[in-house]
């Protein structure tokens, strides 16, 4: 197939148009890019000086950012040339499959929505949700992205999480330890009892309203189970937890208080 000169200068005409109209758009597309994330860093700080909360903040900027890409891709796409009511028409369609193949994707920008509005957390709270704990980072469109204790990074689905039980650890300001420590059988209740007393009054993170609780909770089988019930600030708790274990079972062996541990007693038959 040969073309003569009039459609060669057609191609030529064609291939200038269109190609200067596509490096156009890759420049509008570069600098538009950079523009959005001027105004994406421009609004966190508005955000930031009016106090608004770090997990609206991180999902409007989220947000406005994504709505802002597309609407600049499809202005670039209308520079370039392509009819945009057939675009918008193919769009559509493609838009709804998308949508049914992407459902869950919609559910968890429903439930990122749900999560803002209902606020079960907010960033910094520590939760436990869908098998998983640590401090909620940032609240996302799609995600929730929780901090291990370990400084692990979790993403979990708005969608399931919207839906599921959580345990919020920050909502409360005061938290209850419930211990439990084994004497033996042969030891003196009351003296070991007197000995949690006295490490409880002695220690300024205990509570004195709701009052402590030291109480015998059960005969096992291997020891006397006492339970200790104290209340301090939801910071103390886990320092706490630590620090009287040790503190126990110090007092106790200065004592003379056991700690028993599960034993068996074996007896050996011979027949004749």
């Amino acid at each position: 197939m040969e073309f003569n000169s009039e459609e060669w200068q057609q191609l030529y005409d064609l291939v200038i148009d269109y190609g200067m109209r596509i490096i156009i758009g890759i420049i509008v597309l570069f600098i538009g890019f950079r523009i959005i994330k001027w105004i994406s860093n421009l609004i966190n700080r508005k955000m930031e000086k009016k106090e608004l909360d770090h997990s609206l903040q991180s999902f409007l900027k989220s947000f406005i950012s994504i709505t802002l890409k597309i609407l600049l891709i499809i202005s670039v796409l209308s520079m370039i040339g392509v009819e945009m009511t057939s675009f918008i028409a193919i769009l559509g369609a493609a838009g709804l499959a998308v949508g049914l193949a992407l459902s869950g994707t919609l559910q968890n920008f429903a439930g990122g929505v749900l999560i803002l509005v209902i606020r079960p957390f907010k960033a910094g709270d520590y939760i436990t949700a869908q098998g998983y704990s640590g401090t909620v980072s940032e609240i996302q469109i799609f995600n929730t992205i929780l901090k291990t204790v370990d400084n692990k990074t979790i993403y979990l689905p708005n969608g399931p999480l919207s839906t599921s039980s959580i345990v919020n650890f920050s909502v409360e300001t005061t938290r209850r330890v419930d211990l439990e420590f084994g004497i033996g059988y042969k030891d003196d209740i009351d003296k070991a009892k007197d000995i949690l007393w006295s490490i409880i009054n002695n220690d300024e993170r205990i509570h004195k309203q709701p009052e402590p609780l030291i109480a015998v909770k059960e005969l096992a089988n291997s020891s006397v189970n006492i339970a200790v019930r104290v209340w301090l600030n939801a910071g103390d708790y886990w320092p706490y937890y630590w620090d009287i274990h040790e503190r126990v079972k110090k007092e106790f062996d200065k004592n003379g208080i056991s700690i028993p541990f599960p034993q068996t007693d074996v007896h050996l038959y011979q027949n004749e």
